[in-house]
């Protein structure tokens, strides 16, 4: 069982059972910008798609966008590849309605200092990146 302890004074968002939610990362690219939809529990199990999420965007060099709508639980995974992401990609990450538990992370480590929250989807563009004929 997973237990994470608040900081000094603050309080935690209640965490969801273990092992109930297996997480996913999928990565769409059109050709303004880069969007990662993330859901379920981003873990250590989630590892190496998290890093090959990151390298497809940042192969992208696009702006990106993180959809954490669904996102259940997230520990230091999560935050390694925000923290990537946030470095390696060009202008500042944007995330998309983050549940309570992730925007406990981004407070408490600060990495919400260099991510813009959205409160609403503002929608993905349906067409693909441009063909390289």
């Amino acid at each position: 069982m997973r237990e994470v302890t608040p900081p000094s004074g603050g309080e935690m968002p209640p965490m969801p059972p273990a092992g109930t939610d297996s997480g996913s990362v999928h990565v769409m690219v059109s050709p303004t910008r880069t969007r990662l939809v993330l859901s379920g529990e981003i873990d250590v199990a989630l590892s190496s798609e998290l890093t090959e999420a990151v390298t497809d965007a940042e192969r992208a060099g696009l702006p990106v966008e993180i959809d954490a709508r669904h996102v259940t639980f997230m520990d230091s995974s999560g935050v390694t590849m925000l923290a990537r992401l946030a470095h390696r990609t060009p202008g500042r990450i944007t995330m998309i309605q983050p549940p309570d538990v992730v925007r406990f992370l981004l407070e408490v480590t600060r990495i919400g200092d260099v991510i813009d929250v959205l409160e609403s989807d503002p929608g993905f563009p349906e067409d693909g990146p441009p063909d390289a004929a």
